[in-house]
């Protein structure tokens, strides 16, 4: 059964995929992985290129969520 991460419905989630990691729009593509080449320099066009199934709005939204789990709140342990 395919699930949406909540908020994000570009993104899916399948137990028997990728071993249930978040992957874009059902593909055999993780969102860390789209997440990994944008955070080492790889621009949106050399991207789409690379990958033609990705859209535009895919690599918008990973930016998106990561920016939300950016935000999040973190407790650290006081020593």
């Amino acid at each position: 059964m395919v699930q949406h991460v909540p908020g994000f419905p570009r993104f899916t989630i399948e137990p028997g995929k990728m071993a249930g990691q978040v992957c874009v729009r059902g593909y055999r593509f993780t969102l860390t992985s789209l997440l990994e080449k944008i955070a080492t320099g790889v621009t949106p066009q050399e991207i789409l290129e690379d990958y033609p199934f990705l859209e535009e709005a895919d690599i918008a939204d990973a930016v998106r969520y990561a920016a939300g789990q950016a935000t999040r709140d973190y407790y650290l342990a006081l020593s």
